[in-house]
C-alpha cells in the first residue's frame, strides 16, 4: 500500500532510509521493490520502527517479508518456541524484549500502513501483553521452584502465583505505549515442598512476583518489556506485593474503597486457571451491589473533579484523553453506569467499553443515539490515540505541536489538513460533552445545602423543651412536641446501630432536607413518621440513604407515596430494594397495559441464567413487588381509578402464574421428560389452572392471596418420555403432581423478598385431604356428584387462567353444566341462607357503631351470595349467566334478562363498587376492614334484596 506523503514526509523519508542504510547497508538486499516501499513509508512515519530497525534490523525487515495478515498471532506459540532453550534470568529477559519489539513494530506496521481495525489492533496489543507476562511467569515459576520447592497449601495441594490485569490490560484494551497495572494474588498460605529447606509461601511468592515485575519492567541494552504498575493492590505501595484469596476478599469487603471498585470493574486474571471463577465470584459482590446504588455519584464525580484539576493545572491542552469529551469522560460514562445498574442487570458486567455500550442501549440506561456518539467518539480516539503514541512508542495523548507528527498523524488518518482534523475532533469531543453533561451532569441537586436551621436541630443535644420551641419557630402548622418525639426517638434508635462513617454523614444530610421538604406539609407529623419508618430499615444500608440524598425526585416520590398510603410505607420497608423503582416518577405513573405483564416479566427472566432457581425466584418476587407499586403509585397519582386496579394487579398475578408454571415445567421436565401427549409444542403441557374468587372474579387486591386449583387432562395410560438417556419414566399423573408441588415451592419458600403469593387450595376436590392435582374428569365428576352448594357458588367466580384451548373448552363446558344443573329452588335458598348465617356468626365483627365491609349485613358477602343465587338458581333457562365470572357483569345480565329489577341492579352495584373502594381505601391505610356506620349508606337497601329474593 503506497500513502500519499506531502513534500515534508518526502524530505523526511530521505533522512530516515540515509539514516538506515548509513548503519546496514545491504540488510534491504532481499526485500522487493514493493516491500522496500513499504519499509521506508514505516520508518518514516514512525521514529520507533526506525530506531527498532536500527537495534534490530534482523527482526524488523523479516516482518516486511511476511504476508499482511489481520488475524490474531499465535504469540503463545511463538513464545514457547523461543523461550525453550532459556536457561537463565538474563537470558529470558533478552528473549522477552526482542520478542515484544519485533511485535510491536509489526502492529504499529499494521496501524499505520495497512490501516487494520481498531479492534484487531487493541486485541493484538492485549494478547501480546496477556502471553508475555504469562510465558514470563511460567518460566519464573519453574526457575524459583528449582531453587525453593513446590509452594502447597496444608493439604498438600500445588499453590500458583495468579496475575490480575488491570484497567486497559484487564478489558483488552491496551493502547499501544500503556503502562500495565498488575496486582498479585495465590490461593492458600502454606509452605514449598521438594527442597532441603521449605519457606513460607508468602515468601516464595513475593520473591517471584519481584522477579516477574523485574522481567517486564527493567530497562536492559534491549529495552524493556512494559512499566509495570503495582500501585492499584491492596493497600497500594504500602501492601505486600502478593496476598492470599482470603486477605484479598477480606480487604475488600472491609476496606475496599469506592475507586477500587472503579478500578475492579476491568480487573481480569490474566491466562487460564481452576481458580479463575473462584476469584471472579469472590470479588463481583464488591464490584457489582444488588441494588441500584448511588454511593459511587459523589465519589466518581470528585475523581472527575480531580481530572479536570489536573487538566487545569498542568495545562493539559490537546489531551484527547484527560480534556473534556476525551477518552476518559467516555469511560467514566460507562462505568458510572455499570457500578450504579450492574448489581441488577447482569449484562453490564462486561469489561470492555465497546461490549457494555450497546448493552446500555438494551438496558434502557442511554438510548441508541448516545451510544452512536460514544462509540465513534471512543473509535476515532482511540485510533489517534494509537497512532500518536506509535510514532515514538511514548505513553502520551497529547496532540503533536510539531509540523512533522502533524503531517504523519493527517497521511495515517487520510485527512487533509491540520484545520479539516482539529474540526473533526471537535465535533468528536464536544458531542462526548454533551453526552457526558445530560447523562451524569457535574453537580447534585441535593448539593446545596438543606436550609441550617434544621442541619442545627438534628445535630443538637438539646433539652426536650428547646428542640421543641426551636421546631416552633419554622414549622408552625406542625404538632412540634409530636414531631420532635419521633426525631428523638429515630436518632437514639440510629445512635445505637452499625451506620458506618459514610452512612452518618448521609443520613445526617438526608434528615435536614426531608424536615426542610415537609416545612409546609400539614400532616408533617404523620408522614415523618411514615418516612423515618422507611429510613429506619435501610440506615444499614447505605447505598439507600445516598439513592435518596443524591436523588431530589426519588425522596420527593417517597414522601408523596408514604404520605398517601400507609400500606405503601410498609410495603416499601418490608422491601428496600423497591426504593430503586422511585428513580424515575415517569414510571411509576405510567403502569403497564394489561397485556403487557406478561411480555414484561418475560424480557426480566431471560437475563437470568435458565439454572440458576433462586436467581429466577427472587426476580418473580422482585417483579410482583416492583409492579405493584407501580400501580399503587398511578392509582396515588390518580392515573389509574379505582375501578381498575384490580383489573392490573389480576393481570399481574396471571403472568406471575404463567411464568411459574414455565418455570417448574422446565425443571420437573429436566428430571423426567415430559407427558407423551405435549410432544406436540411446549404451548401443549394438557395442565389447567382454575381461579377462583377474587382471582376468578378479577377483583384481586394488593395482599390477596390466589384461591387455585390444578387440573390436567392426560391419559391414564400415558407416561412421561423419561431423561434423553431413557431414564426416570413416570406416569403423566405423577408427573403433573410433581409439577403442581414445584410451583407451590416456587410460590411459597420464603426468601429475602418474602414468598410470591399466598396459595388457598382449599377449593380443589376433597379439599386439603384432596391431591394437589387431579384430572379434569375427576374435577367434573366431583362438581357433578359430590360438590356441596357452597362449592358451586364457588364456581360461579370460576375461571380458568391458565390452559390450552381444548383444555379451556373442556373446563368451560363443564362449568356449564354444573351450573346450569336443574336445581331445586328451595333446597337452593336454605343452603345458601344456612351458609351465610353460619359464615356471619364466625366471621361478622359489626357493632353498633361499626360497620364489617365484608361480612356485615348488606356487605359485599351479601351482595356476591346474591349474584351466586341468581346465577344457580336461573342458569338451567338463561346460559348467558354462564358467560361471565364478575360480580357486575353478572347483575348487568341479569337486568338484561329480567331477572333484576333496575333499581335492584343499580343499588347492588353501585354499593358493592362503594364498598369495594372503601374496603380498598381501608387497605391502603392499614386501617381494617371496620368503617363507621355513620359514612356508609345502602347496606339497608341490600338487606331488602336479600329478604325479598332469599327469605320471602
Amino acid at each position: 500500500m503506497t500513502l500519499s506523503f506531502s513534500p515534508l514526509l518526502h524530505d523526511q523519508q530521505k533522512i530516515s532510509w540515509q539514516q538506515f542504510s548509513d548503519q546496514h547497508a545491504d540488510a534491504c538486499n532481499e526485500l522487493t521493490q514493493d516491500q522496500l516501499s513499504a519499509f521506508k513509508q514505516a520508518i518514516t512515519l514512525s521514529d520507533f520502527i526506525l530506531n527498532s530497525a536500527l537495534q534490530a534490523p534482523e527482526l524488523v525487515l523479516e516482518l516486511f517479508q511476511e504476508p499482511n495478515e489481520e488475524a490474531l498471532p499465535d504469540y503463545k506459540s511463538l513464545l514457547a518456541g523461543q523461550l525453550s532453550p532459556c536457561t537463565d534470568e538474563v537470558q529470558l529477559h533478552r528473549i522477552l524484549r526482542r520478542f515484544r519489539l519485533q511485535h510491536m513494530v509489526k502492529i504499529a506496521l499494521d496501524d499505520l500502513i495497512f490501516s487494520i481495525s481498531l479492534d484487531i489492533s487493541l486485541a493484538r496489543l492485549s494478547s501480546l501483553a496477556d502471553e508475555l507476562i504469562l510465558a514470563s511467569l511460567q518460566w519464573l515459576t519453574d526457575f524459583c521452584q528449582k531453587k525453593w520447592g513446590t509452594p502447597t497449601n496444608e493439604q498438600g495441594e500445588n499453590q500458583t502465583l495468579l496475575v490480575y490485569g488491570m484497567g486497559k490490560l484487564g478489558g483488552k484494551e491496551l493502547n499501544f505505549s500503556s503502562d500495565i497495572d498488575l496486582i498479585f494474588t495465590y490461593p492458600e498460605s502454606g509452605e514449598t515442598q521438594g527442597c532441603r529447606r521449605s519457606i513460607d509461601n508468602q515468601q516464595f511468592f513475593t520473591r517471584l512476583a519481584q522477579k516477574l515485575i523485574a522481567s517486564l519492567h527493567q530497562v536492559t541494552c534491549d529495552g524493556f518489556v512494559y512499566r509495570v504498575d503495582m500501585r492499584l493492590r491492596p493497600f497500594g505501595d504500602s501492601g505486600p506485593l502478593v496476598l492470599t484469596f482470603n486477605a484479598m476478599e477480606d480487604y475488600y469487603q472491609e476496606q475496599g474503597r469506592d475507586w477500587e471498585r472503579y478500578a475492579m470493574l476491568k480487573a481480569r486474571v490474566i491466562g487460564e486457571s481452576k481458580y479463575h471463577e473462584q476469584l471472579s465470584s469472590m470479588l463481583r459482590p464488591f464490584v457489582y451491589r444488588r441494588y441500584i446504588d448511588f454511593s459511587v455519584i459523589d465519589s466518581l464525580r470528585r475523581m472527575k473533579m480531580m481530572i479536570a484539576q489536573e487538566v487545569r493545572r498542568k495545562q493539559l491542552i490537546n489531551n484527547i484523553k484527560l480534556g473534556a469529551g476525551g477518552i476518559r469522560e467516555i469511560e467514566f460514562i460507562v462505568q458510572v453506569f455499570q457500578l450504579i445498574r450492574g448489581g441488577r442487570v447482569k449484562e453490564l458486567q462486561q469489561r470492555s467499553l465497546l461490549i457494555v455500550l450497546p448493552k446500555l442501549v438494551d438496558s434502557g440506561e442511554i438510548n441508541a443515539a448516545n451510544k452512536e456518539v460514544l462509540e465513534n467518539a471512543y473509535r476515532f480516539l482511540r485510533r489517534v490515540e494509537n497512532i500518536i503514541q506509535a510514532l515514538a512508542d511514548k505513553q502520551t495523548q497529547t496532540l503533536p505541536d510539531n509540523e512533522l507528527d502533524q503531517q504523519r498523524l493527517l497521511t495515517v488518518l487520510a485527512i487533509k489538513t491540520w484545520p479539516e482534523f482539529l474540526v473533526i475532533l471537535a465535533k468528536h469531543m464536544d458531542g462526548v460533552h454533551q453526552e457526558f453533561d445530560q447523562l451524569i451532569g457535574l453537580d447534585s441537586p441535593n448539593h446545596q445545602a438543606a436550609d441550617e436551621h434544621w442541619v442545627t436541630l438534628w445535630h443538637s443535644r438539646w433539652s426536650d423543651e428547646e428542640s421543641i420551641a426551636w421546631l416552633e419557630q419554622e414549622a408552625h402548622s406542625w404538632e412540634s412536641d409530636k414531631v420532635w418525639q419521633i426525631l428523638h426517638d429515630f436518632r437514639e434508635d440510629t445512635s445505637k446501630r452499625s451506620l458506618g462513617n459514610r452512612g452518618r454523614q448521609v443520613l445526617d444530610k438526608l434528615i435536614p432536607l426531608l424536615l426542610c421538604r415537609l416545612q409546609k406539609n400539614e400532616m408533617a407529623e404523620q408522614v415523618i413518621a411514615r418516612v423515618l419508618q422507611v429510613f429506619s430499615k435501610i440506615v444499614t444500608r447505605t447505598a439507600y440513604l445516598e439513592l435518596l440524598f443524591e436523588n431530589e425526585g426519588a425522596l420527593k416520590q417517597l414522601i408523596h407515596l408514604c404520605q398517601a398510603s400507609s400500606w405503601v410505607t410498609d410495603y416499601i420497608a418490608k422491601y428496600p430494594i423497591l426504593l430503586d423503582e422511585l428513580i424515575d416518577p415517569k414510571l411509576l405513573h405510567n403502569p403497564p397495559q394489561l397485556s403487557s405483564y406478561g411480555i414484561e416479566l418475560r424480557e426480566r427472566m431471560l437475563r437470568i441464567p435458565e439454572e440458576d432457581l433462586e436467581a429466577q425466584m427472587e426476580a418473580l418476587r422482585q417483579f410482583k413487588q416492583s409492579q405493584q407499586l407501580r400501580i399503587a403509585a398511578a392509582e396515588i397519582a390518580d392515573v389509574l381509578p379505582v375501578a381498575t386496579i384490580s383489573d392490573h394487579l389480576t393481570s399481574l398475578a396471571e403472568a406471575i402464574v404463567s411464568e411459574v408454571i414455565n418455570l417448574a415445567w422446565q425443571q420437573v421436565s429436566e428430571r423426567f421428560g415430559i407427558p407423551t401427549s405435549c410432544l406436540d409444542g411446549a404451548k401443549e403441557k394438557g395442565f389447567g389452572v382454575i381461579a377462583y374468587g377474587k382471582t376468578g372474579g378479577v377483583e384481586l387486591g394488593y395482599s390477596s392471596d390466589l384461591d387455585l386449583v390444578f387440573v390436567h387432562h392426560s391419559e391414564a395410560s400415558e407416561d412421561t418420555t423419561g431423561r434423553a438417556d431413557g431414564s426416570k419414566v413416570i406416569p403423566a399423573s405423577q408427573f403433573y403432581v410433581k409439577l403442581a408441588q414445584r410451583i407451590m415451592h416456587i410460590f411459597n419458600t420464603r426468601m429475602n423478598s418474602g414468598i410470591l403469593y399466598e396459595l388457598d387450595m382449599r377449593l380443589r376436590p376433597s379439599g386439603n385431604s384432596g391431591l394437589l392435582v387431579v384430572h379434569l374428569n375427576t374435577f367434573a365428576q366431583y362438581q357433578h356428584e359430590e360438590a356441596w352448594t357452597w362449592e358451586h357458588q364457588a364456581l360461579v367466580r370460576a375461571r380458568m387462567i391458565f390452559g390450552n384451548e381444548k383444555l379451556q373448552q373442556q373446563y368451560i363446558n363443564i362449568r356449564q353444566d354444573v351450573l346450569s344443573k336443574p336445581r331445586v329452588f328451595l333446597e337452593l335458598k336454605n343452603d345458601i341462607i344456612t351458609m351465610r348465617e353460619k359464615m356471619r356468626s364466625h366471621l361478622d365483627k359489626s357493632s353498633e357503631s361499626l360497620f364489617d365491609i365484608k361480612q356485615g349485613k348488606g356487605g359485599l358477602v351479601d351482595i356476591e351470595f346474591l349474584a351466586q343465587f341468581l346465577v344457580l338458581a336461573y342458569a338451567t333457562q338463561h346460559r348467558e349467566l354462564m358467560l361471565v365470572c364478575d360480580n357486575l357483569g353478572i347483575f348487568k345480565t341479569l337486568l338484561k334478562l329480567d331477572l333484576l329489577e333496575k333499581s335492584e341492579q343499580q343499588q347492588l352495584s353501585n354499593m358493592y363498587q362503594k364498598l369495594r373502594a372503601l374496603g380498598h381505601q381501608a387497605t391502603m391505610q392499614n386501617a381494617g376492614q371496620l368503617i363507621n356506620r355513620e359514612s356508609i349508606v345502602g347496606e339497608k337497601a341490600i338487606g331488602d334484596i336479600w329478604q325479598n329474593r332469599l327469605v320471602d
